[in-house]
C-alpha cells in the first residue's frame, strides 16, 4: 500500500508541474530596436532663404510703425512690438522700425556693398580683414538674426544718438521695458562677459520667445562650412563666424 500510494503522489506531482510550466512566461531575447533617423532640421529661416513675403508665418509691417514700407517680421514678434510701442507711445515716446527681416540675398547686397568699398578704399586689403572689418556692425550672409523675423533695428544706427536726449531717454524705457515684452538687447558692450561678437549696437532689440529657438538650432545644426554663396565666405571658418558670431551676444538674451 505505501509503495502504491508514493507511486500515486508520484504520478500527481509530475501531473502538476507539467501543468504549471505551460504558464511560465516565455524567455524572449529583445529585439534590438533601431534608433529612429535624426529629424532633417529646417534651416532655412536661420540661414535666410527664403521670401518673407510669401511665407505664412511673417506680416507686412504697417507704414506708422516703420520708417519705409516692404518691411517684415513674424507675426507673433510684431504683436508684441505693437503692444511695447503703444506703452512708450503713451509715456511719450516713439518707437520706429528702421530695419527689420532681412533675407540671404538682402543680407549679401549689403555684406557685398561693404566689401566692395573697402577694397576700393585699400586695394590690398585681406579677405580675412576686410570680413573682420564689415563684422564689426554686419553679419555674413546666413548668420543674421535679422533672417529670423524677430530682430528689429529702431530709430537711429548710431550709439551716440542714444546717449543724449530723447535717443537717451528712448534707450532707458527700453531698457527697463523691453524684457516685459519679450525683448531684450542682444548686442551690449563688449568685454569680459562678451569677449566676441559685434560691436554694441543699442538700437538692435531681438524678440526671444522665437529667437532663441532659432538660437538654439544654429547652436546645435550650424557649422561654418554651410557659409557661402558670397564674396569673402571662405573666411568664415577661419575667423569661427558661427561660435564667435552668430553664438556672441548678451548671456541675459540667451
Amino acid at each position: 500500500m505505501r509503495i502504491l500510494y508514493f507511486l500515486g503522489c508520484m504520478l500527481i506531482f509530475s501531473f502538476c508541474k507539467n501543468d504549471t510550466d505551460q504558464f511560465e512566461p516565455a524567455i524572449v531575447e529583445k529585439e534590438e530596436t533601431t534608433k529612429p533617423e535624426t529629424q532633417q532640421v529646417d534651416l532655412s529661416i536661420v540661414t535666410g532663404k527664403f521670401d518673407p513675403s510669401q511665407h505664412e508665418a511673417f506680416i507686412l509691417i504697417d507704414k506708422s510703425h516703420a520708417d519705409r514700407e516692404g518691411l517684415y517680421l513674424q507675426k507673433e514678434s510684431y504683436d508684441s512690438y505693437k503692444r511695447m510701442s503703444d506703452a512708450a507711445n503713451a509715456e511719450g515716446i516713439k518707437l520706429m522700425i528702421r530695419s527689420a527681416t532681412r533675407n540671404f540675398d538682402y543680407q549679401r547686397g549689403i555684406w557685398e556693398r561693404k566689401w566692395a568699398a573697402n577694397k576700393k578704399k585699400e586695394a590690398d586689403i585681406t579677405d580675412r580683414s576686410n570680413a573682420l572689418n564689415i563684422l564689426e556692425y554686419s553679419s555674413m550672409p546666413s548668420t543674421s538674426r535679422h533672417h529670423w523675423g524677430t530682430d528689429i533695428d529702431l530709430n537711429s544706427f548710431e550709439n551716440s544718438w542714444f546717449e543724449k536726449g530723447e535717443g537717451l531717454k528712448l534707450y532707458e524705457w527700453m531698457s527697463a521695458n523691453a524684457a516685459d515684452y519679450g525683448f531684450c538687447q542682444v548686442y551690449t558692450t563688449k568685454g569680459a562677459e562678451r569677449p566676441n561678437g559685434y560691436n554694441e549696437e543699442k538700437w538692435h532689440w531681438s524678440y526671444l520667445p522665437i529667437a532663441n529657438e532659432y538660437f538654439n538650432i544654429a547652436k546645435a545644426h550650424m557649422e561654418n562650412e554651410m557659409i557661402v554663396g558670397f564674396k569673402g565666405a571662405e573666411v568664415a571658418e577661419e575667423i569661427g563666424v558661427v561660435e564667435k558670431y552668430i553664438l556672441g551676444i548678451d548671456k541675459n538674451c540667451q
